[in-house]
Parts: C-alpha cells; sequence; structure tokens
C-alpha cells in the first residue's frame, strides 16, 4: 500500500505549488508572454473563447498566460478557490467593492487602514454613491451594529498601518457569516506565512504584491484571491445571479475577470507578473528573517530612555498582543513604530539614518522608514489621523533582512543625533 502523501507545507508551496517547467521547452522560470493579443486561426476559434465555450486568451487585459501562473500560485498560497491579478494593491481592492456594490450600497471598514484606502472609500467611492461606514478596527459589537440591508462587505486589515492594532478575524468572520455579508481580509503585511485568512473565515483575500510578496520594490501588482467560502447565489449580490448561472461557485472570480477588470482596465503587465512569480520563492525565508529582526529592534527600541513609545505586536505591552500572538503563531511581521518629541526630532531622525531607505513603500529586503503624517496620510483630516494612529511625532518602519546589529547601530546613530 502507498502511503499517503502528507500536505506541503507552504513554504515548499511557495516554490512548488501550482507550477511546473514550462511543456513546450521546459523553462523552469515563469515565461513572459508581453503581447497583447492572441491569433486564432478561424472566426470560429475566436468566437467561442469570446462566448466562453472554449479556454483561450483574447488580449492581455482579461488574461495572460504569465498572469495566470502567477494567479494560480497565489491562489495556492491562500487556499483559494482562484485569483485574479491587478495592476496594483489599490486596483484590486477597487475591482472587489465595485464588484460587490454599487449606487445606494455601503460598504464597513476598519478606521485604522492604510491612508490610501481610507482616501478611496471616504472620497472616491462616496462619488460614485457607495458610503463607507468606518467603524473602530478592534471593536467586534461595532460591525455587527453597523451592518444594515445595504452592507455589502466587510473590510479590515490583518493589521492596521501604521497603527499596528490587530483585528480578531475569526471573531468579524463569525459576524459576517451571521449576516451574509462578504468578509474581505487585506493581508498584505502579514503574508500567507504569518496568517491564512481563509482559515479564520474571511471569503476573500487581497494583497498588494508589491510589498511582501515580491518583496524587492520592483514590481508594482496586486491581487484579489476568492477564498471558495461564500455562497454567491446569494440575493444580497444579485448581479452575479447570470454569473453563477454559467460559473458556480466561480462566479465571482469570471464577474471580476470578464466585467469588473476587463471595464476598468487596471491589468497587470506580463513583466511585473514575472518579478512578483520570482519574489513568490523566497517569501518564507524573508518572512522569517523579517519577523526576528522587526522583534529584536522593538525590543532595543522598547527599552531606550531616548524613545516616548514603540509599538509593535510581538511586545507583550501592546494592547492586541494576544490577539496577535493567536492570529500570527508567534510572528508579529516586520512593521513597528517610534515617537519621538516632535516632528522636527522624526525629521532629524530620518535624516541621520544611514542605511534605512526613506521611501513610500514597505516589505523589501532593505529597511525602510517614513514619516506617515507628511507622506500617505497627510490628506486625512485630524479626526481620520487620530483613528488611524498617525501623529506628527511618529515615524513607520518596515525593517528588512539585513544583519539585525547592523539595523540597531543605524538607528542608535541616528537617535544619538535627536
Amino acid at each position: 500500500m502507498r502511503a499517503t502523501e502528507r500536505p506541503l507545507h507552504l513554504e515548499t508551496q511557495l516554490i512548488h505549488g501550482a507550477y511546473e517547467p514550462e511543456q513546450t521547452t521546459g523553462a523552469t522560470a515563469l515565461p513572459i508572454f508581453q503581447s497583447t493579443s492572441f491569433a486564432y486561426k478561424t472566426a470560429e476559434e475566436l468566437e467561442a473563447v469570446f462566448a466562453g465555450r472554449e479556454a483561450g486568451y483574447v488580449y492581455s487585459r482579461i488574461g495572460n498566460p504569465t498572469l495566470v501562473g502567477l494567479e494560480r500560485r497565489l491562489a495556492v498560497l491562500e487556499d483559494g478557490l482562484g485569483a485574479v491579478a491587478c495592476a496594483s494593491g489599490m486596483a484590486a481592492i477597487s475591482a472587489v467593492v465595485l464588484g460587490l456594490a454599487g449606487q445606494g450600497d455601503e460598504i464597513i471598514s476598519g478606521n485604522s487602514i492604510f491612508g490610501g484606502t481610507y482616501s478611496l472609500f471616504a472620497n472616491l467611492l462616496q462619488r460614485c454613491g457607495i458610503q463607507t461606514v468606518f467603524v473602530e478596527s478592534t471593536d467586534i459589537d461595532a460591525y455587527r451594529d453597523a451592518i444594515g440591508k445595504r452592507t455589502k462587505l466587510i473590510f479590515v486589515e490583518t493589521m492596521g498601518n501604521p497603527k499596528l492594532d490587530v483585528p480578531d478575524i475569526a471573531a468579524l468572520a463569525k459576524v459576517a457569516k451571521e449576516k451574509n455579508v462578504v468578509f474581505v481580509v487585506d493581508n498584505t503585511v502579514t503574508t500567507p506565512l504569518l496568517l491564512q485568512p481563509k482559515k479564520l473565515g474571511a471569503d476573500i483575500a487581497i494583497h498588494s504584491t508589491s510589498k511582501f510578496i515580491n518583496g524587492h520594490g520592483n514590481a508594482i501588482g496586486g491581487v484579489i484571491v476568492d477564498c471558495g467560502t461564500f455562497d454567491w447565489s446569494s440575493p444580497r449580490y444579485s448581479q452575479l445571479s447570470a454569473f453563477y448561472k454559467r460559473a458556480g461557485n466561480m462566479a465571482f472570480l469570471a464577474y471580476l475577470r470578464n466585467q469588473i477588470c476587463r471595464d476598468l482596465g487596471g491589468c497587470l503587465s506580463p513583466f511585473n507578473a514575472f518579478l512578483i512569480s520570482i519574489g513568490i520563492e523566497s517569501l518564507g525565508v524573508r518572512m522569517e528573517r523579517h519577523c526576528a529582526n522587526a522583534m529584536r529592534v522593538a525590543g532595543f527600541l522598547a527599552k531606550d530612555r531616548r524613545v516616548h513609545e514603540v509599538r509593535y505586536p510581538g511586545l507583550s505591552g501592546h494592547p492586541n498582543h494576544a490577539v496577535a500572538q493567536r492570529q500570527f503563531a508567534g510572528r508579529y511581521g516586520a512593521l513597528l513604530t517610534l515617537k519621538l518629541e516632535s516632528k522636527a526630532q522624526c525629521f532629524k531622525f530620518i535624516n541621520g539614518l544611514k542605511r534605512a531607505q526613506n521611501l513610500a513603500n514597505l516589505g523589501d529586503t532593505k529597511t525602510l522608514v517614513i514619516h506617515p503624517a507628511s507622506t500617505f496620510c497627510r490628506d486625512l483630516t485630524e479626526e481620520q489621523r487620530r483613528a488611524a494612529g498617525v501623529s506628527d511625532e511618529l515615524v513607520r518602519f518596515s525593517i528588512g533582512i539585513e544583519h539585525a546589529d547592523d539595523i540597531i547601530s543605524d538607528f542608535d546613530n541616528a537617535l544619538a543625533q535627536v
């Protein structure tokens, strides 16, 4: 009797999951199909593909073999039904919201989300007739109380950026299931290495693949993963009824690809998909180093009297430490923040860093630093900034994979100049 093959660990799936050498040449790297469109020998063949009677590619705005290779790998990492790649994380979020909600509808979101997402929800969606109800990100009852007849989704990030609060994903999933509302989780900051939202009850997982998934700061991208947990025949989402009749539980993915993403045009380039696919393979070892380094740096800063406050979910004093410990299995990500006395001190500290790069990104191999209030949160109101945990005294770091002693030395020397 053959021994039963055990499921692969996630670190192995990063390399082998949903990927085989290219059939024609045997190439082991994902081939780049840098083509806008794809030719067919007869008009009948092209008609069949357009009609959905035959599988195939017609135009890279809708689908491309390189993108499909990436999508399959990302779907495996989230244990999802399937995935749709987008031009950026913001394009992915926009596609999901516009796929589920329309004029007169509402969505519910935690209030400590990334500033760009907050702006989309508070401003542009409102102009489209979609109202966003913001609630305290970690207040489960607030989400439950906010759900109404027109609510189409609950949106949350696994870790607030830059507040670094940690919502209880399993508790929120329970609320969403009770109300038959789609639960969308942005897993960018934690990645599937720390958390697979599906295991805690999420319906859709979103990533800005520009961050840790890619890991090298050289390709913008995003992805939407349908976890396969929601019944798309629900009358709450009547816009999907025709797709459900044709595609069953694949209805939302089909709707995204063949209408929302097709019509909005937020398509990922094949070359960026290739770069992101390369980055995926080292995600496991990178996240181990990111998390270990961040824990060491946070411990150093927490003992430094020159620092007014350090926030990192791995520290026992963090208000959501117990939830983070349970959800992330003892690893707490790469993001941490510190507070100094003033904006001027923050700028002096940032300017004194020699190796940490001052730029608007996170999830790179390099340690990155930014002053949120003057950059990606600058357009928020004072009330919105407070809700997101942003102040002029706050500095955010994305800790890289350099040697931890060198990161700490860089911070120590910069603090000495403040």
